[in-house]
């Protein structure tokens, strides 16, 4: 799995357009489970997932609580990645960096941020190889 991080506007689509021309783009859809994304893979064949941030967003209104969240999609990764694996199926990630800058006062604007990062740390952590885009410019980063 390849993860892209960066902000918004920084050149992230573009950088894996160009290093994977015949992907497959897979928006995530509120309320809808990682693993679903399965269902769309085809052998040997890039799949890029985006979306996240949209789908955190929607998927907040949701009564449960942020540990059995992260707890569901860590599980629904490792069904992804078995599925990417058996079907040769290089999977890509497409994440928002929305940790840097002023705090919101908002409590639900905290806790997307919270959630996102979260989300970003358990995708970085199953990556084959993470890549930071800012100003489309691509820098590849390390354990």
């Amino acid at each position: 799995m390849q993860v892209f991080i960066g902000g918004a506007g920084a050149g992230k689509r573009k950088a894996v357009r160009n290093r994977f021309p015949h992907a497959v783009w897979w928006r995530l859809a509120p309320g809808q489970r990682l693993r679903e994304c399965t269902c769309v893979m085809l052998p040997d064949t890039p799949l890029v997932i985006h979306g996240v941030l949209d789908w955190l967003t929607a998927s907040m209104g949701a009564d449960e609580g942020s540990d059995s969240w992260r707890s569901r999609w860590r599980d629904d990764l490792q069904e992804l990645l078995c599925g990417a694996n058996s079907q040769q199926v290089t999977l890509i990630i497409i994440l928002n960096e929305v940790g840097r800058g002023i705090v919101p006062m908002d409590r639900d604007q905290r806790r997307l941020r919270d959630l996102n990062g979260w989300f970003s740390q358990d995708m970085a952590e199953c990556a084959d190889q993470v890549w930071y885009v800012r100003h489309g410019l691509v820098q590849a980063l390390g354990r």
